[in-house]
């Protein structure tokens, strides 16, 4: 395979892994030769070249095969001359998440840091693309004073939440504005899988005090995913006393992961409580408001690609409202209704996203249940869930049950008398007498109306 050819199968790479996986892996390889059916590719670094080869080694040994080529294996090797260009490689987007010290340490430790890679920062991950809502206003706020770069104030901050909630945005962001306005500042971002990896690798090559002297020489690190080193204890003490050297230092350090240090669980307790000795903050799932805006934003992104596109009325107001679960999987519908549109030169309306979004619909719809919206009405009007299902007829629980009746209508498949059952088995009629009567008060009483807003986000979230 001579070097143009490489050149040609690049194409086809950045098609199937993305642009940012191209340009953050894929392009900066360079092709070396073949020989005895290894494929020998220089890299940058040989974090780069293991990355690579776990991550997109079978891609590239399957692609270069389909060309013609006998390859069996991939070789990725740092070339000598390459170092040093490698070292000084620009902040274009999309590099390693690495803002170099322009201060002077003693020099054999500047060398040493200048060797210090981290995961790569995604370009479209910053603040100005930040939707910002009730749910996530509190981790915004936290992650923009952390990004100013000043006195250390909560150290670490330790943002939590489910998959899609913005975690990882807002690591990248805070990076992105320290490496912009504080390019002094050695800010390092990598995954705790990386920390690992890093870590079994320094103690394989025996480069110990190096690892250790490496990452205590940054003035920022960032741990995306911590959950990941629970059980593994050599790692969990490793970063224990990175933790506390770069505290005591005064550094700043700042922590993801998918729920609550107290809530993760084989972590140690040692760690547990440096973690919760910092800021933590939770952010909660999208509410419907927030899922529009963000929808909103994206839309103007889009427009852009795809000139000339008619969005109806009520398409992301449907798209807010069905996909509640994950904002990732809300972007993606919206990419995908986009592109489908242009293909079929269409209009895109309600009609075209139930068509083109069947099975995203499908997998995202929440299974409401009788039960659950009996209890979430219970606990908002303050009445035992006993009483709501109960017997009893005194206003004060007629009118909480005829709004549970209500809800469950809307919001389950269950037929009346199903439902019916569901109340102490109440006949259908009754069921039917309680549905009409929320949907009469609904638009004259302000009150009533407001609780059913209130209660059907809460289910919905």
């Amino acid at each position: 395979m001579t070097s143009e050819e490489w050149g040609q199968l690049q194409g086809e790479l950045e098609r199937t892994v993305g642009k940012n996986n191209y340009v953050n892996w894929i392009k900066p390889l360079s092709f070396a030769g073949v020989s005895d059916g290894v494929a020998t590719f220089h890299v940058p670094t040989n974090f780069m070249g293991t990355y690579v080869s776990d991550n997109f080694g079978e891609l590239l040994l399957h692609q270069i095969a389909a060309t013609g080529f006998d390859v069996r294996r991939l070789h990725f090797a740092v070339p000598r001359r390459t170092e040093p260009a490698a070292q000084r490689a620009g902040a274009a987007d999309g590099a390693p998440a690495v803002a170099m010290a322009q201060k002077k340490p003693a020099a054999g430790l500047a060398a040493r840091a200048n060797n210090l890679h981290g995961a790569p920062l995604d370009a479209r991950f910053r603040f100005e693309t930040f939707v910002v809502g009730k749910p996530n206003e509190l981790a915004h706020a936290a992650a923009r004073r952390v990004a100013e770069g000043g006195p250390v104030t909560f150290n670490p901050l330790f943002l939590y939440g489910g998959v899609g909630l913005g975690k990882t945005h807002l690591m990248h962001a805070i990076a992105w504005e320290l490496r912009e306005k504080r390019p002094e500042l050695t800010v390092l971002y990598l995954s705790a899988e990386q920390f690992m990896y890093r870590f079994i690798q320094a103690l394989r090559e025996k480069k110990m005090i190096d690892f250790k002297e490496l990452f205590r020489s940054v003035d920022v690190l960032m741990v995306d995913d911590v959950q990941f080193i629970a059980g593994k204890d050599s790692t969990q003490d490793e970063f224990f006393h990175t933790f506390n050297a770069l505290v005591d230092s005064h550094k700043q350090i700042i922590i993801s992961a998918d729920r609550s240090p107290g809530e993760i669980k084989d972590l140690e307790d040692r760690i547990r409580s440096r973690l919760q000795c910092g800021l933590v903050v939770d952010l909660h799932p999208t509410d419907y408001e927030l899922r529009l805006g963000i929808l909103q934003s994206k839309v103007e992104q889009h427009a852009g690609l795809y000139p000339g596109l008619q969005l109806e009325d009520g398409v992301l107001e449907f798209l807010a409202h069905r996909i509640s679960t994950n904002v990732r999987v809300l972007e993606g519908a919206l990419t995908r209704l986009f592109a489908f549109a242009s293909l079929l030169q269409k209009p895109i309306n309600l009609d075209l996203a139930q068509d083109c979004l069947a099975d995203i619909l499908r997998a995202s719809e929440r299974k409401i249940t009788v039960e659950e919206i009996q209890r979430k009405v219970s606990e908002h009007y303050n009445i035992r869930f006993s009483d709501l299902i109960g017997p009893k007829r005194v206003r004060s629980l007629a009118r909480p049950r005829q709004v549970a009746m209500y809800l469950s209508k809307q919001l389950t498949a269950r037929s009346l008398p199903e439902i019916g059952r569901s109340f102490g088995g109440r006949d259908h009629t009754t069921v039917l007498h309680g549905v009409k009567r929320i949907e009469e008060l609904r638009a004259s009483d302000t009150q009533i109306a407001e609780d059913l807003e209130i209660l059907r986000r809460a289910l919905e979230a």
